[in-house]
């Protein structure tokens, strides 16, 4: 395993001050946004497809650090029921696997996305319950008639410039939240499709990470390293599903905070270990979205937390047994 970061955590600098940020902390790999949610500061697509010494100076950059580009992320709803918000979506996920293929990178990270509830919808609908039975129909419209069309053309898209690996993060408000959903779209899909696996998550669905992972095996293809903390007054007012701003801490009953300050290194362990278990030996990449530290105390307190987490060395010989 690799320790890694997400880059949107300094969209505000460059990509060199970023990546010399990264290397003092112990980064070894970078997880760059390219359009959707993330942005694009760090890796324009419409620039570095276009201007070949833009892309050498790019690929120059990462060398200069040495560091690994884990994935190129785009986080986005490519099944708005908003044609104009798809398609926007839509073409940042398609430049993103384009650059990819430039650089020789067979993965990207995005959202499996959410439509309407019909085609003549306005905004998307996350379905949370089976009844009344008008959800049903919903998610029957919803899976069926867009996100497997969808997730089918544009698999065969990637495929067509060497990408094989669709890592969704599982995040509630999309269609893609939780272990039987990933499992439903990648079983009608392809195998192209799989996990970037954020237990921050999972953390505030009731989930545990390590049986998730035990269940995912090899469909995990990212992983996000974020916390997330229950507020357990709060939770035991409202329950979990929270609409409260994220910056109203103290009311909200559960919120992100640095790995650690959520659970305990013996939590994270077993994360880890879990990982390795079932295989997993790729980029363990920190998300910094704690809104009580510093983008700079965020990231190194995470990073000197996991150097002491993360295993490295292949396992070898079982030399007692």
């Amino acid at each position: 395993m690799k320790l890694g970061v997400f880059t949107t955590l300094l969209s505000d600098r460059s990509l060199e001050e970023s990546l010399a940020y990264f290397k003092s902390k112990g980064i070894q790999m970078v997880e760059i946004g390219c359009g959707g949610y993330p942005g694009n500061s760090h890796a324009n697509p419409d620039l570095l497809l276009n201007d070949d010494a833009a892309l050498d100076t790019f690929k120059g950059l990462i060398a200069k650090y040495d560091m690994e580009i884990s994935a190129l992320s785009c986080h986005g709803n490519p099944v708005h029921p908003q044609k104009e918000i798809a398609t926007a979506f839509d073409e940042a996920i398609k430049k993103t696997i384009l650059l990819a293929e430039k650089l020789g990178i067979h993965q990207i990270n995005t959202f499996s996305g959410c439509p309407g509830d019909h085609p003549g919808a306005k905004y998307p609908n996350w379905v949370t319950c089976p009844w009344p039975e008008d959800f049903l129909a919903v998610l029957d419209y919803q899976w069926n008639e867009v996100l497997i069309p969808y997730w089918k053309e544009t698999v065969a898209f990637a495929k067509e410039h060497g990408v094989n690996q669709i890592a969704l993060e599982l995040h509630p408000g999309f269609a893609v939240y939780n272990t039987s959903s990933l499992l439903k779209l990648r079983a009608a899909v392809g195998p192209e499709i799989g996990a970037n696996l954020d237990p921050s998550h999972l953390f505030w669905q009731g989930m545990d990470p390590c049986l998730v992972i035990r269940e995912l095996k090899e469909s995990i293809f990212h992983f996000h390293a974020k916390d997330t903390k229950i507020d357990p007054y709060n939770t035991a007012k409202n329950g979990v599903l929270d609409t409260g701003h994220y910056g109203n801490i103290g009311e909200r009953s559960w919120v992100f905070r640095s790995v650690g300050y959520g659970h305990d290194d013996a939590a994270w362990k077993d994360i880890i270990s879990a990982l390795r278990l079932v295989g997993y030996d790729y980029a363990i990449s920190i998300e910094h979205e704690d809104g009580l530290m510093s983008q700079n105390e965020g990231l190194t307190k995470a990073a000197d937390f996991l150097k002491e987490i993360i295993t490295t060395e292949p396992v070898g010989d079982m030399w007692w047994a």
